[in-house]
């Protein structure tokens, strides 16, 4: 925990006072002679601090203070508030059989790894890799705030019966990292925490099947062993009898209210197809399916995200989500395109999702921002299915942001019975049709004559022209805590990205490389730093336009190449994009564009090689990496 400096003095005073009512001094003495004889009679090594240390716990020293030393009186004395911790330990996995044949990784070798995602209540952890194998060697312990009561005496700590109410679930989220470092979402997982209440002694040991997702959501992947702790201990435990008539009303209370959004959902939806028998085809979508095949109404997908000091614009919370992969779900065999929406938890510790959790992700940043914004369901090119964001000014201002770029696009609606001569906008954005739009709190379904998106009106007022659902209905099933079945918001997570390190080391990767590629060729490779240098001004302003629309710095780049490149030489340089710090998969991208291939095989009279990286963190662990090569020689006619 953390304390105010004034209150962590006190405390530190306090135990002081403690140690010296025990003569802890004097206790250590006498351990420190006893030790130092012990050894000086075998006449071996001298004593190290780590051999002192172990001598004070085998004379039961450190045990001692630490029972003596009664830490919920210290904390009360002082007016802290007061907290009930869950210590979550993760003891090992077993019957991960897809990985029954894998072999031990050798020493240095690069392998697929496991890694286990944590959230509960507004924190996150995660475990350290550990190498994929059928009994994966999970070995880690997480410390969960439950319960946080204000300043005052220990009475008022949270007992078991307060902390039976907390429904909050363990999300637990697998990802498996391949040794060319793409991630794969293995298994998502809401654990039930309260069976601890009812141990005797505070302590439990528990396994639980981790299931697949998507397609497999019903097949298991392996088993991991948890232990569960409460600290401080409870005073009083509760039955186990207690706690599942707890869970099996909370299952009662939630399957009801779905149960009461389904009729209504029903019945609106009849409502809508009255209106006119074409609504039967649009794309109106009130479900959708997460990656453990649950059908959840999609209004829930959504939340009011606010990033904190991660992210400083509604532009640069466009620019991280762009900066996500698009991977579609995975299906096995041909055939249509299988829609999986994921959870805001599995979709961050992936890195990669489909368009719908783009979409969802961004709207929900741009919500945290004020703006008043909404998911777009419809099509986009040839008719293809698709999901962007639009934004509603107070000026009546349409925009739609493409989550997979972070392009915006003003929305100017074409009037069809303006007569032929009037000029009317031609649209800019790639989408064809709108069938609804939502947030988490309002779903709207176009009922206009046309679902053309260069039509279409968005006064969603205009009950003509959008159906909505009772905001009252959505919330009933979508409101953060309204259901014990809906997963909870997890907070962004700081940059897993040191920029200045990942960009030096990816830019010696790159030389090296280049140096090797052009070896192959029976060329020498000799390196210009100060044009390596230059060429930092303009990886910088690339990202700034690309994260803030704004264009700058131009000038000054051309101004310093032009003083860097002598008069008869030539400058070549080729700027490339990317989302990820693996070196050989950037260079070997590079070299199918014959403009970059053209620069690393560069032949003539003083040629200089240049090559800078810059390695933009942003949230989670989304980067924008961008790579410049450029050469300079002397130009002969």
């Amino acid at each position: 925990m953390s304390l105010p400096p004034e209150k962590a003095s006190e405390l530190k005073q306090m135990i002081q006072d403690h140690l010296i009512k025990m003569d802890i001094h004097g206790k250590i003495r006498d351990v420190l002679a006893e030790t130092i004889r012990g050894e000086g009679d075998h006449g071996q090594r001298p004593l190290s601090e780590e051999d002192f240390l172990t001598a004070l716990q085998r004379r039961g020293i450190v045990d001692d203070v630490m029972k003596d030393l009664n830490f919920v009186n210290v904390v009360s004395a002082i007016n802290m508030p007061l907290r009930r911790y869950l210590y979550l330990q993760v003891l090992g996995g077993r019957a991960f059989l897809e990985h029954l044949q894998e072999p031990a990784p050798l020493p240095g070798q690069v392998c697929s790894t496991f890694t286990l995602h944590l959230h509960f209540r507004n924190q996150r952890f995660r475990t350290k890799p550990v190498p994929c194998a059928c009994e994966p060697d999970f070995q880690d312990g997480f410390l969960l705030e439950v319960h946080r009561d204000g300043p005052g005496d220990a009475s008022k700590m949270a007992d078991a019966t307060t902390m039976l109410s907390i429904c909050d679930p363990v999300h637990m989220v697998l990802i498996r990292t391949d040794a060319s470092g793409d991630t794969v979402l293995v298994s998502s997982y809401f654990l039930d925490w309260r069976s601890v209440l009812s141990a005797p002694n505070g302590k439990t040991a528990i396994s639980v099947e981790l299931l697949g997702v998507g397609s497999e959501c019903k097949v298991s992947t392996g088993v991991l062993n948890l232990k569960l702790e409460m600290y401080p201990p409870l005073s009083e435990t509760l039955s186990p009898e207690v706690i599942s008539t707890q869970q099996s009303l909370e299952r009662q209370k939630t399957a009801e209210k779905e149960r009461l959004f389904l009729v209504y959902a029903k019945q609106w939806w009849r409502e809508f197809l009255e209106i006119r028998p074409s609504h039967q085809s649009k794309l109106v979508k009130i479900f959708a399916q997460d990656e453990n095949g649950v059908n959840r109404p999609v209004c829930s997908y959504v939340r009011v995200l606010r990033a904190g000091r991660l992210l400083e614009s509604p532009r640069q919370a466009a620019r991280f989500v762009s900066l996500l992969a698009q991977e579609r779900a995975p299906v096995v065999g041909g055939g249509a395109r299988h829609e999986q929406w994921c959870n805001m938890m599995a979709f961050l510790c992936r890195n990669k999702g489909d368009c719908e959790d783009h979409a969802t992700l961004l709207c929900s940043l741009l919500l945290g921002f004020g703006l008043d914004a909404y998911v777009c369901v419809g099509t986009k090119g040839k008719n293809n299915p698709h999901t962007w964001v639009m934004t509603c000014g107070n000026d009546g201002t349409v925009t739609f942001w493409e989550s997979l770029t972070a392009h915006r696009y003003l929305h100017q609606p074409i009037d069809p019975e303006a007569p032929p001569l009037v000029p009317q906008p031609k649209p800019t954005y790639p989408y064809c049709t709108v069938g609804c739009v939502f947030n988490y709190k309002t779903f709207l379904a176009n009922c206009q004559p046309s679902d053309s998106v260069e039509l279409c009106v968005f006064d969603f007022a205009d009950s003509s022209r959008w159906k909505a659902m009772s905001e009252e209905a959505v919330r009933s099933v979508c409101a953060p805590g309204s259901t014990s079945s809906l997963p909870p918001t997890p907070p962004l997570c700081s940059p897993s990205i040191q920029s200045a390190e990942a960009s030096n080391q990816l830019e010696l990767e790159m030389r090296f490389l280049l140096a090797e590629h052009r070896k192959d060729l029976g060329l020498a490779t000799v390196w210009d730093d100060h044009l390596c240098y230059l060429l930092s001004s303009a990886l910088a302003a690339y990202e700034l336009e690309r994260s803030m629309g704004v264009s700058c710095g131009n000038e000054e780049f051309q101004d310093g190449v032009r003083r860097a490149v002598p008069d008869g030489h030539t400058f070549k340089g080729f700027p490339i994009h990317f989302l990820h710090c693996n070196a050989r998969r950037a260079f070997t991208t590079c070299l199918r564009s014959p403009f970059c291939e053209e620069i690393l095989c560069c032949r003539g009279d003083h040629v200089r090689l240049a090559v800078r990286v810059r390695v933009f963190a942003y949230p989670e662990s989304a980067c924008a990496v961008w790579i410049m090569f450029a050469c300079k020689y002397r130009s002969v006619l």
